[in-house]
């Protein structure tokens, strides 16, 4: 027996009991006669006394960071109790003692305030992994898991895995393609998303499907992105949109409880796609602070005035704002006495290259009632107030404003808000808020392509009133600047997204399960007959065997984790993550492969450049 205890468990009621604990060496301290030793295992830290006799073994076999250590002894009580560590009443008076391992000296310090840096942790991720902080985000990671399934379970969900090796039909993301042996010339792909699969299985009759699975797409990274990353993959047939909402708000909800002890009682918000692009200028707003985007260029337009007011307000002869596409601002709460190097930075901020603007314009709308701008010579105040009255603002508030393209413009006061609601500590990560985004276009417009493609992907429904619009109408752009006075325009998906705190933590929809529908859908994408029956001939096939009504969802299982841990990145609650290079720097993958095996593969590699 390597050990009867763990490291964590020991408490005062233990007191006198004989233990052996077996772990790694924390860190060793010697006081003359005698040594201290903090031993750590997955489950705590446990102080080790090293008495007088034993510490002459110490000397001729001394013990270095990490060492793996077995020790047998006597729980005694602390005289220097440590209140900050669960066991820190307690120590073991060590009798004897085991070096079973020893170890390297390693290259960084295996602690929460360690001096290694993401690279070198990365490649010694097996140490990186006996640290606490990391150990907590992968406990979580598992407390999440075990909460979705039990829920699952619960409301009779059927765990069903399905392959790994599957047929490439690139739509969006890149696929990953794997060779096959024993057909030449031929590919698997690895799966994006189980969501062919989980739809044959709900017209194989089971009704409730979950998975929590790997997926995987080749595309560039970033903190929330790997080339594998896990859903929580779901699907459930004879389901409208509501059973859908209702149904997985109630699993997040459970997962808040389970992992963060946290009852979310109050109803999940809900907010078309439209609302979500004007007010917040993104479709996964945070909303657990206000700041909402207020559209202001109808008032600089010839003869445009102010709604609320009345003011007139065009023809101050400001290019900036009178020649702007689109002219969006927000009122920062509290921040009318902003100084000169504070708005200053502001207008740095926004002309960064991924914001991406010219400039900045502000309004301080004083305590007093009075209103100093950066344009104050084009504005007179009763203009500034008029102004800041349609942006929302109160006095002490600080009014900003940005203008130009209308997307880009859009997305750079989105990006705006949410500087400005970090800055106020309005985002915070101990504070959750769920909302349910619905009612998205179900097509974009690909203009160097001109045709239409799949906001979600090519299996969404439109809503049900929708559909004759689309069977009815042929998709066909004939002048490709009219697009948005074609029919297929204002089609909206019976889709849903579930945002949490500005992140998009799950996405769904409603499927179409009648093959002509599908039929019409694939060809508004721009597919042929024949290459809709190469692709998916057997899903087209499938749904003529009584394909019932059908939907579903898939929650980002990583980013999940990050978001209920407080971090911003998903790497840091996956075991053994990729960097943004798409790496293993671990395992020095991806690497070459052997002569022999492109020779078994019937493969030659032709590298250009």
């Amino acid at each position: 027996m390597y050990r009867s205890n763990t490291c964590g468990e020991l408490r005062i009621s233990d007191v006198k009991k004989q233990v052996t604990l077996a772990g790694w060496v924390q860190t060793v301290r010697k006081f003359g006669a005698i040594t201290f030793v903090d031993l750590r295992d997955r489950y705590g830290i446990t102080q080790l006394l090293f008495g007088e006799e034993l510490n002459a073994q110490l000397d001729a076999q001394p013990l270095g960071r990490e060492f793996v250590l077995q020790a047998t002894g006597i729980v005694s009580e602390r005289s220097n109790k440590n209140p900050n560590m669960p066991t820190g009443d307690v120590e073991i008076s060590v009798q004897s003692f085991k070096i079973l391992n020893k170890s390297a000296i390693p290259p960084f310090t295996i602690q929460d305030d360690t001096d290694g840096g993401d690279d070198l942790r990365m490649k010694y991720r097996f140490l990186d992994l006996r640290r606490n902080a990391v150990k907590k985000n992968l406990e979580l990671r598992y407390a999440v898991n075990r909460s979705a399934r039990n829920y699952l379970h619960e409301n009779n969900f059927m765990d069903i895995e399905t392959p790994f090796l599957i047929k490439s039909t690139p739509e969006g993301a890149r696929d990953f393609v794997v060779p096959s042996r024993m057909n030449p010339g031929q590919f698997y792909a690895l799966p994006q998303s189980p969501q062919t699969f989980k739809q044959l299985l709900m017209v194989s009759g089971y009704d409730r499907y979950y998975q929590i699975v790997k997926c995987f797409r080749d595309e560039d990274l970033r903190a929330d992105r790997q080339p594998e990353f896990t859903q929580i993959d779901c699907e459930m047939a004879f389901v409208e949109q509501e059973d859908i909402l209702n149904m997985f708000e109630s699993l997040i909800k459970r997962i808040f409880k389970d992992v963060k002890h946290i009852d979310y009682t109050e109803k999940v918000e809900r907010m078309t796609w439209e609302d979500a692009m004007w007010q917040y200028g993104n479709d996964k707003p945070d909303i657990r602070f206000g700041m909402q985007i207020a559209n202001l260029k109808s008032a600089f337009l010839k003869g445009g005035r102010i709604q609320a007011t009345g003011e007139l307000i065009n023809g101050a002869g400001f290019g900036v704002f009178d020649n702007a596409e689109t002219v969006l601002a927000i009122a920062a709460p509290g921040c009318g006495d902003y100084t000169r190097k504070q708005t200053d930075e502001l207008t740095e901020w926004v002309k960064r290259p991924q914001i991406g603007m010219q400039g900045l314009v502000y309004i301080k709308c004083n305590a007093d009632g009075t209103f100093k701008s950066s344009v104050d010579k084009f504005y007179p105040e009763e203009k500034l107030k008029a102004i800041a009255a349609a942006a929302g603002a109160k006095p002490g508030d600080l009014v900003l404003i940005l203008a130009g393209r209308e997307e880009r413009t859009r997305k750079a006061t989105s990006e705006l808000r949410l500087e400005m609601g970090k800055k106020l500590g309005f985002r915070k990560d101990d504070e959750f808020k769920l909302l349910w985004v619905m009612d998205f276009p179900l097509f974009e417009y690909a203009e160097e392509e001109n045709r239409w493609v799949a906001r979600h992907h090519p299996f969404t429904s439109p809503k049900p009133d929708h559909i004759s619009v689309m069977i009815d109408n042929n998709p066909l752009i004939e002048n490709a600047d009219k697009y948005l006075e074609h029919p297929y325009s204002n089609i909206k998906a019976n889709a849903y997204d579930m945002v949490l705190n500005g992140n998009e933590i799950g996405g769904g929809s409603i499927r179409i399960y009648q093959r002509e529908l599908q039929e019409k859908m694939f060809a508004a994408l721009g597919m042929s007959e024949e290459e809709a029956l190469h692709k998916f001939g057997f899903l087209l096939g499938a749904f003529e065997y009584g394909a019932p009504p059908h939907g579903g969802i898939a929650f980002g299982f990583d980013r999940l984790c990050s978001i209920l841990g407080g971090s911003e990145s998903i790497r840091d609650f996956i075991a053994f993550p990729k960097n943004n290079s798409g790496r293993d720097v671990m395992l020095d993958a991806p690497s070459t492969i052997d002569d022999k095996q492109f020779e078994e593969l019937q493969i030659k590699l032709n590298l250009k450049g």
